[in-house]
C-alpha cells in the first residue's frame, strides 16, 4: 500500500531535499509540499493525505497551530513534527495538537521512514530520547504547576487569536495583518486587545515573549523589525 505524504517546511533546500529522499521509497508517494501553516492547511483539504510532515517553526501559521486546525477537520491524515528543538513541553505541545510523532531533524532519513510506517500502523513515534526526556519534563510540571503565571494560558486563546500572537511576535503590524488575513485594521486591533486581557500583558515585546515561551512563534522565523 502506497502511503501519501504533504512536506511542509519553511525552508526551500530542506523541503527539496525531503521531497527528492522520499520519492525514492517505494511505498511513499508526495503530493505536495507546503512553505508555512496556511499553505498545508489548504492543501491538505484539497489532497487528502495519509500523513503531513510538519516543520514545528514555520511563518505565518506555525506547525503546532496547523496541527490543530487539521485535527478538527475532517481529514483522517496522520501527523509527524520535524523539528530541532528537542524540549519536553515542545514535543508535548505537539502531541497534544495531535501528532502521533515527533522526530527531530538531526535524525537519520531512514528514522524519518520508519516514523512514517510506524504512525500508519497506527503508533506513535518519537526520536531517540525524547520519550523518556518528555516524560521528565511532565512529571516536573505536575510536580510544579505554578512554575509560570502565563503557563497554559495560550489553551484560552481562539484559534484567531492563536494567530494574531505569532504574527504580531513576527513583527507585521496591524495594516498587515488586516491585509493577509483578508480582515479590517479594526477587527485586528479587537483581537489584539482580547489577546492582552486574555494573558494579561501588555505591549508587543511581552506578546512577543509569551510567544516564545508558548512555541507559538520562534526566533528562526521571527520578522526582522523596521
Amino acid at each position: 500500500m502506497t502511503t501519501r505524504v504533504i512536506v511542509a517546511d519553511d525552508h526551500h533546500i530542506v523541503r527539496e531535499g525531503l521531497v527528492a529522499l522520499l520519492q525514492r521509497e517505494r511505498d511513499i508517494q508526495v503530493l505536495a509540499h507546503a512553505s508555512d501553516g496556511m499553505q498545508l492547511v489548504r492543501l491538505a483539504r484539497e489532497q487528502d493525505p495519509d500523513v503531513v510532515l510538519v516543520d514545528v517553526s514555520m511563518p505565518h501559521m506555525n506547525g503546532i497551530e496547523a496541527m490543530r486546525r487539521l485535527r478538527a477537520e475532517p481529514l483522517r491524515c496522520k501527523m509527524i513534527c520535524l523539528s530541532a528543538h528537542a524540549e519536553p513541553h515542545q514535543v508535548a505541545q505537539a502531541l497534544d495538537a495531535g501528532a502521533s510523532g515527533y522526530i527531530l531533524k538531526e535524525s537519520a532519513f531512514s528514522e524519518l521512514v520508519r516514523g512514517i510506517r510506524r504512525v500508519m500502523a497506527n503508533q506513535v513515534f518519537l526520536s531517540g530520547e525524547l520519550a523518556g526526556d518528555l516524560l521528565q519534563g511532565r512529571l516536573q510540571t505536575t510536580r510544579t504547576p505554578n512554575r509560570s503565571t502565563n503557563h497554559g494560558l495560550a489553551n484560552r486563546l481562539t484559534p484567531r487569536e492563536r494567530e494574531m500572537v505569532q504574527l504580531f511576535s513576527e513583527g507585521y503590524s496591524a495594516q498587515e495583518i488586516a491585509t493577509q488575513l483578508h480582515l479590517s485594521v479594526k477587527t485586528v486591533a479587537t483581537h489584539r486587545e482580547h489577546v492582552f486581557a486574555k494573558l494579561q500583558i501588555h505591549g508587543i515585546a511581552e506578546l512577543t515573549r509569551f510567544a516564545l515561551r508558548e512555541g507559538l512563534s520562534s526566533l528562526e522565523v521571527s520578522r526582522p523589525r523596521a
